[in-house]
């Protein structure tokens, strides 16, 4: 199972985790394949551009589950904002299909869940229950490959 890891900044080692559920508009069922690989890259770019890092990332039919591990400058708001207005830009952009299922012109509701997550028990049961959405209809986009022995990205 992949586990977060310290993010050493020049005052601060942290361990900051966030399991974030982020429903589809009016709960269309607008998560294809396409769609589906579109999400996985545009999370990928969010990391290199910003200090959000995706941990898992599944969709179940109607809404996405994001594991995501980040740092104590950004709020939990700054992270759903963020991730919220990229992928559906992006969606929007790469696979125009969506917008025809959605009228309004969002891809996202406008609430969402948010719950902290501890890096011990917390995160293993969090990352089951993640993969065990929807019984049946869940697909894994992402499952970072991370290790500790792979965590160089984290050391600056």
């Amino acid at each position: 199972m992949v586990k977060s890891s310290f993010i050493r900044k020049s005052h601060n080692v942290t361990v900051l985790m966030y399991h974030l559920v982020c429903p589809a508009k009016y709960r269309r069922v607008v998560f294809s394949a396409d769609v589906d690989d579109t999400l996985k890259k545009v999370c990928l770019d969010i990391t290199d551009r910003y200090e959000i890092y995706f941990l898992e990332i599944g969709t179940d039919k109607d809404h996405v589950h994001f594991l995501i591990q980040s740092v104590p400058t950004l709020s939990p708001k700054d992270i759903v904002q963020t991730v919220k207005s990229i992928t559906a830009r992006e969606i929007f952009k790469r696979n125009p299909e969506v917008r025809k299922e959605l009228w309004g012109g969002a891809l996202w509701s406008s609430g969402y869940f948010m719950t902290t997550v501890g890096q011990n028990a917390g995160e293993d049961v969090i990352a089951k229950y993640v993969k065990n959405q929807g019984n049946n209809d869940y697909q894994q986009l992402y499952r970072s490959p991370m290790n500790p022995n792979q965590m160089s990205l984290f050391m600056q």
